[in-house]
């Protein structure tokens, strides 16, 4: 099976390594509109291989889509990053044209391939790429929930004094502020964490999580990379090796949960044809308010981008 990662900055080019690292496919295409950079990232890689003991060959090209084509899975992480002070949504209008034009071009070369979004704002980029591909949703989708999900998990990792290999969690809503931790479905070991972590502690680890991005862009100036570039090779690796694995997935919704017509974070079945199964969690009053209140916000930005392309129609 064939991949490319579209865009050579610090999250495309970390999935593009960490997937040669992974050494299960024989080529990763990297792309990047700027000359020489995804050239120069994917021959460093290459330069590496010998050390790490890999095989997967990355490839790096300059804006040429034919050098893509039949790719099986595609990740799209082009967009500028969020600097200090800059909320998601006000990336939207610059990231939206980049999204759709990048989506034109891998489904003119690749119509079968899967297309995981990793551009921000995640929940709307992916709304994009599904109204410019017009394939079937369980085909595109977004890296949200396995990022936050680690950050969660991490947090909870120090605070508790455990690997972080033993702490099962899931995470729901938006890529954002409003995303919806659920400790009634996070384990320690099989322990449940509220054996092991005070209400008070466990609280304060949810709220951190929520702002996880933010708290890297003002340390970095900017946006995180080697935890979300991860997190989309390992979307890949679940869809290339048909691992069915369970991820929270930025997927559409169709009245599940009660929403519908949303990208929303929601527990899926990942598999070879992408989306295999939405999970429905039986959510308590509090956690369906809560996930409301989430695709509630992420609606809104969803509008907004409705309504530009409106315009420009």
């Amino acid at each position: 099976m064939k991949v490319t990662v579209v865009g050579a900055g610090n999250v495309g080019a970390t999935c593009a390594n960490v997937l040669a690292h992974r050494d299960f496919l024989q080529e990763v295409v990297l792309l990047d509109i700027k000359e020489g950079t995804a050239e120069g990232k994917a021959l460093d890689t290459w330069q590496q291989a010998p050390i790490d003991y890999y095989s997967t060959k990355v490839t790096g090209v300059t804006n040429d889509y034919a050098k893509t084509a039949n790719s099986d899975v595609v990740v799209i992480t082009s967009g500028l990053p969020r600097k200090p002070g800059m909320s998601r949504d006000d990336l939207i209008s610059t990231n939206a044209n980049i999204v759709k034009s990048v989506t034109e071009n891998i489904t003119k070369h690749s119509p079968d391939a899967i297309i995981i979004v990793v551009s921000n704002p995640l929940d709307v980029m992916t709304y994009c790429a599904y109204l410019t591909a017009k394939k079937d949703s369980s085909k595109v989708f977004g890296m949200a929930g396995i990022l936050d999900t680690a950050r969660y998990r991490a947090f909870l990792a120090d605070e508790i004094g455990c690997s972080p290999k033993d702490i099962q969690a899931i995470l729901m809503g938006g890529h954002g502020d409003t995303m919806v931790p659920l400790p009634r479905y996070t384990t320690v070991g099989g322990i449940p964490v509220t054996e092991l972590v005070a209400a008070d502690k466990l609280e304060a680890i949810i709220q951190r999580t929520k702002v996880g991005g933010g708290e890297i862009v003002n340390l970095l100036g900017t946006s995180a990379w080697y935890a979300p570039g991860a997190a989309a090779a390992q979307m890949v690796e679940a869809i290339v090796k048909n691992e069915k694995r369970i991820f929270p997935v930025c997927a559409w919704l169709t009245g599940e949960y009660g929403l519908k017509d949303i990208y929303l974070g929601v527990p899926v079945v990942l598999g070879k044809n992408g989306i295999e199964k939405i999970l429905e969690l039986q959510l308590n009053a509090d956690e369906k308010a809560l996930l409301n209140t989430s695709a509630q916000h992420v609606k809104e930005v969803m509008d907004v981008l409705d309504k530009m392309q409106s315009a420009t129609a």
